[in-house]
């Protein structure tokens, strides 16, 4: 079985969700996941901000809005009025959540419309094509344990007996779920992509292909570097490293459920669906270097401390300051007299710089970014680490990482410098 994930802008309107059949139906037996409609999930975001703000109003007349865009959409589709009532009762039911109390179960229910409209559009128009679809609704079957995370052994015993074996395509929404409560929620990180790998991983499926309008993950940045290639193969830490660092294509944690089930993930474009995108498992590729991703609005702070940097417990407390406030670290390196680390939050970063005073001299560098290169980087393979280096003997670097992971190294430097150390690295590692 294959799994296929449509994104927001496959079935952003009726000729995408037209293209998208097509694809699906080419392939009998396939599992989809499908978003929202494109700006659908803003659209409800911005509903559930006037009904924070209680402007009943406001919302009211958004959701006004986008139930016409529904009615318009499935129109198109399928040539009649057959779904009118369907749109009406889903937008009837969001619009009756706004007149009483308003809180954060409220705002999971209405977040959660956009795939559920999206999944029924989808379903009738194959149905009309003679298509025999079925619907498997994500709320019967998705679901969080008491920690937040999703409960794979209740999905597996949910799912499968809920499928028809004389069934040509099987479709569910992604991004939402039941809470441990029974309470409709959401997987937050991933969406989509993480539905798709959950349900892989229960059913022990062929592939799971993420399917967007982006040609897959990119050797570079192609708004800044001319003629990049698509990464064909990556294995799963080189796609987490690039997930992480800025490709914005995959969330990294999204996949997991696939690498520990040795599932392949495989991006496609619903541009090129001929293409072969890129495929992702857990073979690796050795001595080779894939790609080069930069992620930017960083900090970088520096503590100064020659009487404490020594003294047991003071890396300790370096770090129980930025968990106090929530922060995570980027990158880090330490020396005999100092400590520099990175961080992608500044809400804090004044009460962040005051208590680390307690400890040292502190410093802080605004507007950098930090810039990785991805691929096989084991110590024992020879060479890579000067190619790197070569390519910024002209460029100022504020930190290196390297030795954290296996699979990359990565350069701080300044914002302004970014699209020079990106076309640096690519003609010294990819000519």
């Amino acid at each position: 079985m294959i799994i296929m994930k449509f994104g927001g802008t496959s079935v952003g309107s009726a000729a995408r969700i037209k293209d998208v059949a097509k694809l699906v139906t080419a392939r009998k037996g396939s599992f989809v996941v499908l978003s929202a409609m494109s700006g659908v999930t803003n659209t409800l975001a911005e509903v559930v901000g006037y009904m924070f703000n209680r402007n009943q109003d406001g919302a009211k007349e958004t959701l006004r809005r986008l139930e016409a865009k529904h009615i318009s959409t499935a129109k198109e589709l399928l040539g009649d009025a057959s779904l009118d009532a369907f749109i009406h009762e889903a937008f009837e039911a969001m619009t009756a959540l706004t007149r009483d109390f308003f809180g954060s179960v409220q705002e999971r229910i209405i977040m959660a419309q956009g795939e559920l409209l999206s999944t029924k559009l989808m379903e009738q128009y194959l149905l009309k094509q003679g298509v025999k679809a079925q619907l498997l609704p994500a709320l019967d079957f998705m679901k969080l344990d008491n920690q937040g995370e999703p409960d794979l052994a209740y999905i597996q015993e949910h799912l499968q007996p809920l499928m028809d074996a004389s069934a040509d395509i099987y479709l569910t929404q992604g991004y939402i779920c039941r809470n441990a409560h029974g309470e409709v929620d959401n997987l937050q990180r991933g969406g989509s992509d993480y539905t798709a790998s959950l349900i892989g991983a229960a059913l022990g499926a062929e592939e799971i292909q993420i399917w967007t309008d982006i040609d897959g993950m990119h050797d570079n940045d192609p708004r800044v570097v001319e003629k990049t290639k698509a990464v064909r193969h990556l294995n799963f830490d080189e796609a987490a490293e690039l997930a992480y660092f800025g490709a914005k294509i995959l969330h990294p944690t999204c996949i997991q459920p696939a690498k520990f089930a040795g599932i392949p993930v495989r991006l496609l474009n619903t541009m090129e669906p001929e293409a072969p995108g890129t495929l992702i498992d857990n073979s690796p590729e050795t001595g080779k270097i894939k790609a080069v991703a930069a992620k930017d609005n960083i900090t970088a702070i520096r503590i100064k401390s020659s009487r404490m940097l020594l003294a047991h417990g003071f890396l300790r407390k370096v770090f129980e300051i930025f968990e106090s406030y929530r922060t995570s670290i980027d990158m880090i390196c330490t020396s005999e007299v100092g400590v520099s680390v990175t961080i992608d939050n500044t809400r804090f970063l004044s009460e962040i710089v005051h208590d680390l005073k307690k400890y040292g001299t502190v410093s802080v560098d605004l507007d950098m970014c930090i810039v990785c290169v991805v691929g096989d980087m084991d110590w024992e393979n020879l060479g890579f680490e000067s190619r790197v280096l070569a390519a910024m003997k002209d460029i100022p670097v504020r930190m290196v990482g390297y030795g954290g992971s296996n699979y990359n190294i990565s350069l701080l430097v300044k914002e302004e410098d970014k699209a020079r150390t990106l076309q640096a690295l690519s003609r010294q590692l990819f000519g």
